[in-house]
């Protein structure tokens, strides 16, 4: 199944930085988009097209990750523009679309979309393994407060790698059950609900038993949790680190005066 936000092997400028770099600028971002106003909105988008042509990503392959939350960002955009207080601009009886409603979800939502065009940059670029390495790396303090970051670097692994599986195997259900004519989406909301019902029941039985099969193949490899290493060791070149000042430095700058 056709994953938008699959690993593309590239030798672009941010194919090349470390993972941590590119984990801490993600990070940033999303601490100073959330901080930003409409105006400043257009400055972050443009960082955004200049991370895509330095990655070498096309437009099209960025813009179809938008495609499964689309639907969540116009639902929270209609909540915004009908049920926000302020300066009517059309009025359809009881219900009113106001300037201010229609200024904070095209802001709102810009930010969701922003957000989520960031992770894509990130995870495009970046394959599972290398991103793993880095997210443990920069989690290695909490070793020493009890935690294990090398844990958590297993889950996240197991996550990136499943959520395709997961994917396919609903996409194969779905086909499944349209080969016996049970087209329940098409008998209005309530058909809807219906197949939503019939589709997750068994996408949770075989999501339980890909489970069940993973642990079995990790205790059969003697996997312990712990102490992990790893067949290449992850160093940061003189540009990651000019990279990660420069982000730091303009994070702070953004968060004092935005």
């Amino acid at each position: 199944m056709y994953n938008p936000y699959q690993y593309v092997p590239g030798s672009s400028l941010v194919h090349k930085l470390d993972p941590r770099t590119k984990i801490i600028t993600v990070i940033a971002f999303s601490l100073v988009i959330m901080q930003v106003k409409l105006i400043s909105l257009l400055a972050a988008a443009a960082f955004i097209v200049l991370c895509s042509q330095l990655s070498r990503i096309p437009a099209a392959r960025l813009l179809n990750t938008l495609r499964p939350v689309m639907p969540f960002f116009i639902f929270l955009f209609i909540i915004y523009i009908f049920f926000t207080a302020g300066t009517p601009l059309i009025s359809l009886g009881p219900v009113q679309i106001t300037s201010e409603g229609l200024a904070m979800g095209v802001l709102q939502v810009g930010k969701f979309i922003l957000l989520v065009l960031a992770a894509s940059v990130l995870t495009i670029s970046t394959s599972a393994t290398t991103l793993t390495m880095g997210l443990e790396r920069l989690l290695r303090p909490i070793n020493k407060l009890g935690g294990s970051s090398y844990d958590i670097a297993m889950m996240v692994t197991l996550a990136l790698r499943f959520l395709p599986t997961l994917l396919e195997e609903m996409n194969n259900i779905n086909e499944a059950q349209l080969s016996r004519n049970s087209n329940l989406s098409s008998l209005g909301l309530k058909g809807k609900i219906r197949s939503i019902v019939y589709l997750s029941l068994p996408l949770t039985l075989n999501f339980l038993r890909c489970c069940d099969e993973l642990a079995d193949a990790m205790e059969a490899r003697c996997y312990r949790h712990g102490v992990r290493t790893f067949l290449y060791e992850l160093h940061l070149t003189p540009m990651d680190y000019y990279l990660i000042i420069m982000v730091i430095i303009t994070t702070v700058l953004c968060l004092i005066y935005l």
